[in-house]
């Protein structure tokens, strides 16, 4: 698949509301528990595409996933470290979307910062594969660290220095 990455804008607020909602509604991918509105995501994309970045993948004329950088910790000491994110619409899945915007991401991020972590919400094979293959490693996991549909979910971190 042939996807353009690209920075995103506030055009894009909508799509990348719509792919993100199912995460928040109908699994524990997402520790948030209402999807944010279009107004809120053309927020966040305003303020972590200036502070970090925040990409697009168009393919076929639609956005078919985003990715972006926020910050780790509010601690000064923390301002080197960035956390990651990556969201692919499911028409799009096993695609080499996920790929692609990481690839793109992390260059831009290495500009700016030395490290970068990924909070992965377990079990979430995919995510773990993905994030392995552009070079996070396994630092640990948090068990029991959130309550979402009804049970105690852990969330695994992966560090990939820059």
């Amino acid at each position: 698949m042939s996807a353009i990455i690209r920075p995103a804008e506030a055009r894009d607020a909508a799509s990348c509301a719509a792919i993100y909602a199912p995460f928040v509604r109908e699994t524990c991918i997402s520790f948030e528990l209402e999807p944010p509105d279009e107004a809120e995501m053309a927020r966040r994309i305003a303020d972590y595409g200036a502070s970090h970045a925040w990409l697009v993948a168009e393919a076929d004329g639609q956005v078919a996933g985003y990715a972006y950088g926020s910050p780790h910790r509010t601690r000064a000491a923390y301002s080197s470290s960035c956390d990651v994110a990556v969201y692919v619409d499911p028409a799009y899945t096993r695609q080499g979307i996920g790929r692609a915007l990481y690839d793109n991401l992390l260059v831009r991020l290495s500009q700016q910062y030395h490290a970068a972590f990924a909070g992965i919400a377990l079990p979430n094979e995919a995510s773990v594969a993905l994030h392995e293959a552009v070079g996070f490693t396994h630092l640990g996991t948090y068990r029991e660290v959130g309550w979402k549909l009804g049970a105690w979910r852990d969330v695994g971190w992966w560090q990939r220095l820059l």
